[in-house]
């Protein structure tokens, strides 16, 4: 009987299961793996690190905390974000030529979300990739500056006992930076004061306001007030109290979340929007009081970005001043924990098919509008298992490394570049708004930066590597080491699916030659790299 309790107790302090549990419960239950290479994440570069990783010879395990794997580029995002497509290389370029096959094309840049998921699963089955779905981390156990082993729990089984995944190396591929965290890695979350990095985009943005009507922003003349332009009748949905603060001052807020919407006007695959059961219309008043403001407005691109994707499809987008982003909801996203994650999650899918039905529905959209939406619906052959609705939120932007380099806007408008680059960027510094305030007893959106027109530039190796103080065995291609505003121009997928297949070379590189992460020859790397047919040479 001593020795049981005795082994209760080391299972207590490795799972945090209370000590209410069941006394039948054993430390040796716990489900052991031991592999070369853990991923954590499965979105697009978690798949291609993967693939990657058992490329290079190394056993692989592949973790999901959801349920899906590929991340946004299966979750809906089929109008790829390229900039310019000399930029993506290696399996990530490989991956759009095999979308291209689906479709009987040499290379397809949109697609439906099951033939993008039909294509990561290719990669899963051709590798004989181990994958955990559905499993979280809740634990990492460090000696010194090494990672020797994570613990995760079920995510639909509380009562399941852990699993210990022991690796040589490990990769963070979420999009919140949830390994990189727990590892006791630096990052920040929010914008930077301008001063911080010397830039000029970062921070508090709300350039010639007066001047802006449509774009991303509202026209003068919009009352935040429920009655309007008394500010003792309170504030419509979705208004903050916050104050225009000083251009450029750094603070918490994160760039707005949305879905990217998969609908069909097929009407043999297609499933009607209906009313949710928690539907609540004073959410969308603002909207209303555009319509107003902008009645000559009255095309849907006006609102969203409608882009058609084959077969009757979208991939629908945030556009205009109101639209498919919650603008100031997700601010605690990438710090809390999965049941607050998951309830905030619940809140966009509601405001997301509340907008749907408002749209469709509402006596005060305008005709045009609601004849448009009203011939689309879920599609009946994608998401079959979730709805026929996407479950992955597009999480813009989480908690970003504080690595041993940081990229920012100086690295994107080609003033500062790097000589260790691992892949290339490309895309527009893009910040969707952060926050929705009241200016001089307007409502305006805050926070909105789209600022192109410069070639392809690198991105440090020592962007994806933690300080080595800190640690030496985790990679970080997708939460890497950025300012806010050059982390918006990186953020792009097949960045991801690049930075994913150069972070899994590298850590076999690493296990190869038994030294840090810190210390693998770049130089050895990036011919290796370019040694991929798919790959561009041009890293240097």
């Amino acid at each position: 009987m001593k020795s049981k309790i005795i082994t209760y107790c080391i299972f207590i302090i490795f799972s945090n299961i209370s000590l209410a549990e069941p006394l039948s419960v054993h430390f040796e239950s716990i489900k052991k793996y031991s592999v070369d290479v853990c991923i954590y994440g499965g979105t697009s570069a978690g798949v291609i690190a993967a693939y990657s990783a058992q490329k290079c010879g190394k056993s692989v395990l592949l973790i999901e905390p959801g349920k899906m794997l590929g991340g946004m580029t299966t979750g809906g995002l089929g109008q790829t974000d390229i900039g310019n497509k000399q930029a993506i290389t290696g399996l990530a370029r490989q991956f759009y030529r095999r979308i291209g096959k689906e479709y009987g094309v040499d290379e397809q840049w949109t697609f439906e979300p099951h033939v993008a998921q039909k294509v990561m699963q290719d990669y899963i089955n051709e590798g004989k990739i181990s994958v955990l779905l559905q499993k979280q981390l809740f634990r990492v156990t460090k000696e010194g500056t090494v990672i020797k082993y994570i613990l995760l729990k079920d995510a639909e089984n509380a009562k399941a006992a852990p699993i210990k995944v022991s690796a040589k190396e490990f990769i963070d591929c979420t999009y919140e930076g949830d390994l990189m965290a727990k590892s006791g890695v630096s990052y920040t979350v929010g914008r930077e004061d301008n001063k911080q990095y010397d830039e000029t985009l970062n921070g508090f943005q709300l350039p010639e306001y007066h001047k802006q009507s449509g774009g991303h922003q509202i026209p003068d003349g919009v009352s935040p007030y429920k009655t309007p332009g008394n500010p003792s009748s309170g504030l419509i949905w979705g208004i903050s109290t916050d104050t225009v603060q000083p251009t450029g001052s750094g603070d918490k807020k994160i760039q707005a979340y949305n879905f990217r919407i998969c609908l069909t006007d097929s009407i043999e695959n297609s499933i009607a929007i209906t009313r949710p059961k928690d539907y609540d219309s004073t959410k969308y008043e603002l909207l209303v009081r555009l319509f107003a403001a902008q009645s000559n407005m009255r095309n849907i691109e006006d609102y969203f970005i409608w882009s058609r994707m084959p077969n009757h499809k979208t991939d629908i987008n945030n556009g205009g001043g109101f639209s498919t982003d919650i603008i100031g909801v997700n601010y605690d996203w990438p710090e809390t924990g999965f049941e607050e994650r998951q309830k905030l999650f619940e809140a966009h899918v509601s405001y997301t098919k509340g907008l749907l039905y408002f749209m469709k529905t509402d006596s005060r959209v305008p005709e045009p509008l609601r004849q448009f939406v009203g011939n689309w619906g879920y599609p009946k052959d994608e998401y079959q298992d979730y709805g026929h609705f996407t479950p992955q939120l597009y999480i813009r932007e989480g908690r970003r490394m504080i690595g041993e380099y940081v990229m920012t806007e100086h690295n994107c408008l080609g003033a500062e570049k790097v000589m260790d680059g691992i892949g290339l960027a490309a895309y527009t510094m893009d910040s969707h708004n952060c926050q929705r305030i009241i200016v001089n007893g307007m409502v305006k959106n805050e926070g909105n930066v789209e600022v192109g027109s410069f070639p392809p530039y690198p991105i440090s190796y020592r962007s994806i590597t933690p300080k080595e103080n800190e640690c030496t065995n985790l990679v970080v291609p997708v939460c890497l080491s950025a300012s806010h505003i050059a982390y918006g121009s990186i953020r792009m997928e097949p960045v991801f699916m690049v930075l994913g297949q150069s972070a899994a070379m590298a850590a076999s590189m690493a296990i190869d030659e038994n030294v840090p992460l810190q210390h693998v020859n770049v130089k050895k790397l990036q011919e290796k790299l370019s040694s991929d047919p798919y790959l561009d040479k041009n890293l240097r």
